[in-house]
């Protein structure tokens, strides 16, 4: 599989995401359940429309076929050259301040190529769960590059995350990702409970660092890239609930600005083995 990737990443990346693009419609086609997932993301999010819901299936699909050419195509081409920033200015204020970057990538748009851009600028670790396909766990080699660094999503993971950032480095995680028991709490997204983790925000009151949430848009036709750098402008609760639904709400404006290109197939809204039950205050 790593060569055939290999292969795969020497094609544009016009065309890696058109023949993706198929693959999204194709899946969307085949698989009820998948479909039933997407649209009931979308409607709870408010978009009702069956063109949303299919432009939605050709970006996912989009988002699989690029994979080859953003994880290993190097040199003066790599998808990394191929992206238009905007926002950087919040990254060197809080160097300035001497504070490390926690960057908050939610599943929208290329999250792959956010943390490529950001070890250009300095040593980044992200957190990593190894994936439990075989073929996957062979290609995550190829997904590292220089100052960029992985940390298990587990309780060892936490000391390398919060020695980078008490260094002054950046760690990056994806907020919208579903954390096993007991490492979140139920917040509203989109006016349903999450199942939402509380690491940002004690990772950002442990070390002080600045949340910078970063979303990297897909261009058309293989242009590349748009990431957009936002900061939190206000200071988390401490209540590890209300933080949580705090970084749902900004997580939300980003996917408003570009909704097509947000992962809705993913379950958001499952109660993952051993968590509680949505509180009271959440039944409908």
């Amino acid at each position: 599989m790593l060569r055939l990737f290999h292969v795969l990443s020497l094609l544009p990346l016009g065309l890696l995401q058109a023949a993706g693009a198929v693959l999204g419609l194709l899946v969307y086609a085949a698989s009820p359940r998948y479909r039933r997932v997407l649209r009931a993301n979308l409607a709870q999010a408010g978009f009702t429309s069956r063109r949303q819901a299919l432009g939605s299936a050709l970006e996912a699909g989009r988002m699989v076929g690029e994979l080859p050419f953003v994880w290993l195509r190097g040199g003066p081409r790599a998808a990394v050259r191929r992206v238009e920033v905007s926002g950087r200015e919040c990254i060197e204020q809080a160097r300035g301040e001497g504070r490390g970057v926690l960057y908050l990538t939610p599943h929208l748009g290329c999250f792959e190529v956010s943390a490529q851009v950001a070890a250009t600028w300095g040593p980044i670790t992200v957190l990593y769960r190894p994936p439990h396909k075989a073929w996957l766990a062979a290609l995550a080699p190829a997904r590292l590059r220089p100052n960029l660094r992985t940390a298990p999503a587990t309780a060892a993971g936490m000391r390398p995350l919060l020695r980078a950032l008490r260094n002054g480095e950046a760690v990056g995680l994806l907020p919208d990702q579903a954390p096993s028991a007991g490492e979140g709490v139920w917040a509203p997204f989109f006016g349903r409970p999450a199942y939402t983790m509380t690491l940002p925000a004690r990772l950002a009151q442990l070390t002080g660092a600045r949340i910078v949430f970063a979303a990297a848009e897909r261009l058309p036709r293989g242009r590349g890239y748009r990431l957009r750098l936002q900061a939190m402008q206000r200071e988390l609760p401490d209540d590890a609930t209300q933080a949580a639904a705090c970084i749902n709400r900004e997580i939300e404006a980003l996917v408003r600005a570009c909704p097509r290109q947000y992962l809705w197939g993913y379950n958001r809204y499952k109660v993952p083995a051993g968590a509680p039950l949505p509180p009271p205050e959440f039944a409908p």
